[in-house]
């Protein structure tokens, strides 16, 4: 019936559910005599080399199963002990080739043992299945994070025993997100296999090639002595990746910013390369991307003081710590001053005056320009509306606020709050509010100039499509980026590109302003190139609320 025993069965219908049963049943007395064993269980005994034949005590087959097992002999006797003192099941996993076989003893109190007996072969082997995959990206099938956690502690080791270095390379790749948001997220996809069969090309067989991220890369490279190791690797990686891509029908051209740590020149621990690659890939992105750079101490110094200004810039506008300062602008026709523009000050309490070129960057990059922005806009016409009548106040937008849904709401709020009319505010834009002209950009332009409001685009001049601009909106005023003004004196040409911006500015009936005004020379040749009015030190340093109506005030005294 497929049971062998050396006593009598309850019934035939109890062993026949013992034979039916998927895994193996042992039953052993006291001395370790089999007392009955399905036939299961003997197949599996007579895998591991235990004949159903000789039927060998259970001490004797402990024996063997102790050889298989991954176990100490000292931990499994001790753990039988254990189980028949307490009570208690003991389980064993033996190994013997490619099979996995699951071993529980389970004692019996006055029969002796149950050995329950299973192939758990193909489970082990699903889950060790499952647990590559783990380690592996789906879309690329480089290793993942995970995986490159594992070999990275593996290289650490290897250099803790052989003194054998390593390098880690952080990449991320440059002008991929408009490829997902123009083309598509498959079209994305397809472009992050390329970049990982490219990285695979890129590196010796002892290498690892991961990826981490949505557009962020990894390479180990082992066998690193020196830097000089590692420049060869890190610049092919950025000159195979900076190659023409062509997919399903589109030339798409993306680059890499690579930052590089060594072992043990810059740590001996996992988190800390880590740390300092991402510090060395910040300073590749700092300086222009499409570029590799290697970490420095001094890395880790300029992000600590990055990090605590940023921690302050986050508390400053609680703190009050921000401050509006204006310059004046000049009209040349009537020699009266028509309007002022409002540039952020900080006033730390502890750095003292802290200039714009520091924070205002960091401001956009952490996205705190937008309520900056905002708190501009209402104080700067809190200001403004104190001064006398009809000078106007200019402010800055960036792209940033361009993309917030509270630009429009915040200006009307402003204006209601404080009382300015409408006509005397001026929103300053750059061409980085235009690039990427869009169908919302110019509604949000119209509703502005439907409120009154006035426009005019910053530092005409120094784009590629300032024309082009200028035909998708009728904006208010130019202003001459202050380059054109400082070359007046030492390049040739200068006087032509203010008289053609002026010409223009007069044709569409804009006003035109140049910016960087310092000199009475320059005053003068730009007043006779046809500009209509001028900012700059010459007028008026920017200057705090108080002290510009002072200047307000001497101004209208002298007129």
């Amino acid at each position: 019936m497929g049971v062998s025993s050396s006593i009598e069965p309850g019934s035939k219908t109890l062993i026949q559910c013992l034979a039916s049963i998927r895994y193996g049943l042992l039953l052993v007395d006291e001395t370790g005599q089999q007392i009955l064993c399905t036939e299961p269980a003997h197949r599996l005994l007579d895998a591991l080399g235990l004949s159903r034949d000789a039927a060998p005590p259970l001490r004797g087959r402990l024996r063997v199963l102790q050889a298989l097992a991954q176990s100490s002999r000292r931990e499994v006797f001790r753990n039988l002990r254990r189980s028949r003192v307490d009570g208690v099941s003991t389980v064993f996993e033996l190994i013997d080739g490619a099979r996995a076989i699951q071993i529980e003893l389970q004692p019996v109190p006055g029969t002796g043992w149950a050995v329950i007996i299973e192939d758990v072969s193909v489970r082990r082997t699903a889950e060790a299945e499952a647990a590559a995959m783990a380690s592996l990206d789906p879309l690329t099938g480089l290793p993942n994070r995970l995986m490159l956690r594992d070999r990275l502690d593996e290289a650490l080791a290897r250099l803790g025993r052989t003194g054998e270095g390593c390098a880690l390379l952080l990449i991320d790749l440059d002008r991929f997100k408009p490829v997902n948001d123009t083309l598509g997220h498959p079209v994305g996809d397809a472009l992050l296999r390329m970049v990982a069969d490219r990285l695979r090309s890129a590196v010796r067989p002892t290498d690892t090639v991961a990826r981490i991220g949505g557009d962020e890369f990894v390479v180990l490279q082992t066998g690193v002595r020196t830097s000089a190791d590692t420049l060869p690797l890190a610049r092919r990686v950025v000159d195979l990746i900076g190659r023409t891509y062509i997919l399903d029908g589109h030339l798409l051209t993306i680059g890499a910013s690579v930052g590089a740590a060594l072992a043990p020149a810059d740590g001996v621990d996992a988190d800390r390369l880590l740390k300092v690659a991402d510090l060395a890939l910040y300073r590749a992105k700092l300086d222009g991307r499409g570029t590799f750079r290697f970490f420095e101490p001094e890395m880790d110094a300029r992000m600590q003081a990055r990090r605590r200004l940023e921690l302050d810039l986050r508390q400053a506008l609680a703190r009050r710590e921000f401050q509006l300062h204006y310059q004046p602008q000049l009209n040349l026709e009537s020699n009266r001053l028509t309007g002022c523009e409002a540039l952020l000050r900080w006033r730390h309490p502890e750095r003292g005056m802290i200039p714009p070129l520091d924070f205002i960057p960091l401001a956009e990059e952490i996205g705190l320009i937008v309520p900056i922005g905002e708190w501009v806009i209402r104080q700067a016409c809190r200001d403004a509306v104190t001064w006398p009548a009809p000078i106007s106040i200019a402010v800055n937008v960036s792209p940033a606020q361009f993309k917030s849904e509270r630009l429009v709401e915040t200006i009307m709020s402003a204006l209601a709050s404080s009382g300015l009319p409408a006509h005397r505010l001026e929103i300053e834009i750059t061409e980085g509010v235009l690039l990427h002209e869009s169908e919302r950009t110019l509604q949000i332009l119209q509703r502005l100039r439907a409120l009154g409001v006035r426009v005019s685009m910053d530092d005409f001049g120094t784009g590629y499509s300032s024309l082009s601009y200028l035909r998708s909106f009728p904006f208010d005023k130019i202003k001459i980026d202050r380059s054109f003004v400082s070359d007046l004196s030492v390049k040739p040409g200068g006087d032509a590109i203010i008289r053609a911006i002026a010409g223009l500015g007069k044709s569409l009936g804009m006003t035109t302003v140049a910016e960087g005004v310092e000199t009475a020379d320059q005053m003068q040749r730009i007043r006779s190139e046809g500009c209509t009015d001028v900012q700059g030190y010459l007028i008026s340093r920017p200057v705090p609320a108080d002290d510009l109506m002072k200047l307000l005030n001497e101004h209208i005294a002298q007129a």
